[in-house]
């Protein structure tokens, strides 16, 4: 019986003797763990980064809005369109009945183009905040401060503005006390946030926020605005938040008994939920693709073993007249079969996690490089090199001693 050091010895002096053979060999299925790789990379990152940034609410927050928050059926929003305004009044309701929440803020926004001197941003995004938002917003506060609740009352032009409009207007100087407009309305910068950076492409830092009662004097108070509840105390007690505001909203906007409610609460476990089920189609669909890249080079590896097996018969007769076992040929072929995978599957992930991070590197679609990953990709590789081995192996070790002998003799 031949011992595993010499099977690899006799595996590796083959492949290096058939260079060529063994390079395209490793090339079929080095593509298919890239693309498992680099697919499963980009899932899991952006998974991970929507958890973090996509709800921009704490585990303690929920919100309530006459539209849904997060839906893919687009009916749904057409019918919620035709839902009354949450508006001002609601915002009291709430606060003055619901015990179980600590805060209770609203929000409304809408898209303006804000100027600075000869310099533009389309398309920002404008927040109308209520002062104690400041305690349940997350974003944080990098310079200057929050307005205050006389500001708010007065209905007064200032403003926060995040980072992208910073980097535009003010690279290299303090924006907090200068003026930008949008547009006759000039606003007083009295603070900045920190960078959030994007989520799938668009940018979370191009925003101005100011309070929400010069939001509706500028938009208009026919604006439906987004309750934001923060609910500390644990599950039970958030629950509970949620509870009282969903009967209070209903007893004020008549929901009759067994109806459907006529607003939308969310939470960031709900954004979570909805991404992870759309992810979850479309990383079920790229792992099937990529499964198929796989697959081919596992074909591939069985029929260049079949012509390999088919060169190779002599040596093989050779081997089985000095006492090779049928044992000890299957293994040897099995080794040849694996020792290419395992190199196909180091390079495919190699290739996997250096798109994965050029991408994440050089645009703004994140990726997460994990090495529960890495094991997959290798577990694949030698699974098919075991799988697809097998055949070629077999029939390399059934094969005749006497027969493979006269071979070309």
């Amino acid at each position: 019986m031949v011992d595993l050091r010499d099977n690899l010895n006799l595996a590796i002096d083959a492949i290096r003797a058939h260079k060529l053979r063994a390079s395209l060999t490793v090339l079929g299925l080095t593509m298919g763990v890239a693309t498992l790789i680099t697919v499963m990379t980009l899932v899991q990152g952006a998974n991970t980064y929507v958890e973090t940034k996509i709800a921009n609410l704490g585990t303690n927050v929920f919100r309530v809005a006459k539209t849904p928050f997060a839906v893919v059926d687009f009916t749904v929003v057409v019918k919620a369109l035709k839902n009354k305004n949450i508006q001002t009044d609601d915002l009291a309701a709430v606060r003055e009945l619901c015990a179980h929440c600590e805060l209770v803020g609203a929000s409304a926004s809408g898209t303006l183009s804000i100027q600075y001197k000869n310099k533009q941003m389309d398309d920002s995004n404008i927040i109308g905040y209520t002062p104690n938002m400041v305690d349940i917003d997350t974003r944080t506060l990098d310079q200057g401060r929050y307005f205050t609740e006389s500001e708010d009352r007065h209905a007064a032009y200032v403003c926060l503005i995040g980072s992208s409009l910073v980097e535009e207007f003010f690279p290299g100087t303090n924006p907090v006390g200068r003026s930008i407009r949008t547009g006759s309305q000039e606003f007083t910068v009295v603070g900045t946030f920190e960078k959030q950076g994007a989520v799938l492409g668009q940018d979370q830092d191009n925003f101005a926020i100011i309070p929400l009662t010069t939001y509706l004097k500028v938009r208009g108070t026919r604006t439906s605005l987004t309750l934001e509840i923060k609910a500390s105390g644990g599950e039970k007690t958030f629950n509970a938040a949620q509870d009282e505001v969903t009967g209070i909203m209903r007893t004020r906007r008549h929901d009759q008994p067994g109806k459907d409610e006529t607003f939308f609460v969310g939470t960031a476990q709900s954004y979570i939920a909805l991404w992870q089920s759309i992810s979850g189609s479309f990383f079920a669909v790229f792992v099937m693709v990529s499964s198929i890249s796989a697959v081919v080079g596992g074909i591939v590896i069985m029929n260049v073993m079949l012509v390999s097996v088919t060169e190779r018969t002599r040596e093989i007769g050779v081997r089985r007249a000095l006492g090779a076992t049928q044992k000890d040929i299957l293994r040897q072929f099995l080794t040849e079969s694996l020792i290419q995978c395992l190199i196909g599957g180091a390079i495919g992930i190699g290739i996997g996690f250096g798109c994965a991070t050029a991408l994440r590197s050089f645009t703004s679609f994140p990726a997460s490089v994990k090495l529960w990953v890495a094991m997959l990709g290798v577990l694949l590789s030698s699974l098919i090199g075991l799988f697809f081995g097998i055949y070629p192996a077999n029939k390399a070790a059934k094969l005749d001693p006497v027969a493979a002998l006269r071979k070309d003799a």
